[in-house]
């Protein structure tokens, strides 16, 4: 069985930063790509950000471009997410995902292309 285990949330003030951290746990495990996504309270889930590690390259939504920076290492299925000029509308339950069949024939902003799931952790900014 694998886990990912995020960390790293909290509540913080409006133009602050946290950095979120999530890594693999369980029975040998390999990923193709591992992201992040995220559900505010009512609303759906939503891409965030997300690194293939055959293109050695990030995928970012538009609305934290140049804000969040995803980093990891592939070698120990470990991904960070770190969040600087934090705004209220970034509040929300952030999940790690990773794939570990290599969908390649679906989007990385897909939530389809993913299988394993994380438990999730709550960012909380105030204004």
């Amino acid at each position: 069985q694998v886990q990912l285990v995020e960390s790293g949330g909290g509540l913080v003030q409006a133009g602050g930063s946290l950095r979120l951290s999530c890594a693999a746990s369980g029975r040998t495990f390999s990923s193709y790509a591992m992201g992040w996504f995220r559900q505010a309270p009512g609303k759906e889930r939503v891409f965030v950000a997300a690194i293939s590690w055959r293109a050695s390259r990030p995928y970012y939504a538009d609305s934290v471009k140049g804000r969040f920076t995803i980093s990891g290492d592939n070698a120990k299925n470990t991904i960070y997410l770190q969040m600087n000029n934090l705004k209220p509308e970034d509040t929300a339950v952030y999940y790690c995902v990773a794939d570990s069949a290599g969908r390649y024939s679906i989007p990385l902003q897909s939530d389809r292309r993913y299988d394993y799931w994380g438990q999730g952790t709550q960012v909380t900014v105030s204004s």
